[in-house]
């Protein structure tokens, strides 16, 4: 997997202070995508050991809230299994801290009812993630008064409420939706 950025301090992509991973690769290719460079999934630099580590130590302080997961796509398939040793390693050391992730995909539709069912990966990388901004960025549904989504069409879901309830369930956290 590469990644196009590694953000140490991002307070627009989920509450508090948090670290962003932008992973490269995406199929999705929305009309209006903020971030076009990170459609190539040979894009920027190799995720690797290093930058696992240099994340897990930008998690460390207090005030750091959490990972917010960006691309290109983190549920491209090979993305998913690059994120993999990351999301084991976080959660391992700080299970206190939140997991968000920024998708194209539909969590019901493409994540649960498809990708859960044929990919043990992302079984796996579904439970470490806390929210999931879901759907494609639409251009003509952009609304800037929307807090941590670009589209009025996208959803922020509490994925493991989600999971345990077996639908969809939004997250009902400070200022999420108007």
């Amino acid at each position: 997997m590469n990644y196009a950025d590694i953000k140490r301090i991002d307070v627009a992509n989920g509450p508090g202070i948090r670290v962003s991973l932008f992973v490269s690769g995406c199929t999705h290719h929305c009309k209006g995508c903020f971030n076009p460079e990170t459609w190539d999934f040979n894009f920027g630099e190799l995720f690797t050991e290093k930058q696992i580590d240099e994340i897990i130590s930008y998690l460390e302080p207090d005030h750091i809230k959490g990972l917010s997961l960006l691309g290109g796509e983190p549920f491209e398939y090979s993305n998913q299994q690059g994120l993999l040793p990351l999301l084991r390693k976080m959660k391992e050391i700080y299970p206190n801290k939140d997991v968000w992730c920024y998708t194209g995909y539909l969590f019901d539709e493409n994540i649960v009812d498809e990708m859960m069912v044929k990919w043990p990966e992302t079984r796996e990388l579904i439970k470490y993630i806390d929210i999931m901004v879901d759907g494609k960025f639409v251009q003509e549904l952009k609304d800037l008064n929307l807090v941590f989504r670009g589209s009025s069409n996208q959803r922020i879901i509490d994925v493991q409420k989600s999971l345990e309830a077996k639908e969809i369930v939004l997250w009902e956290g400070k200022g999420s939706l108007k």
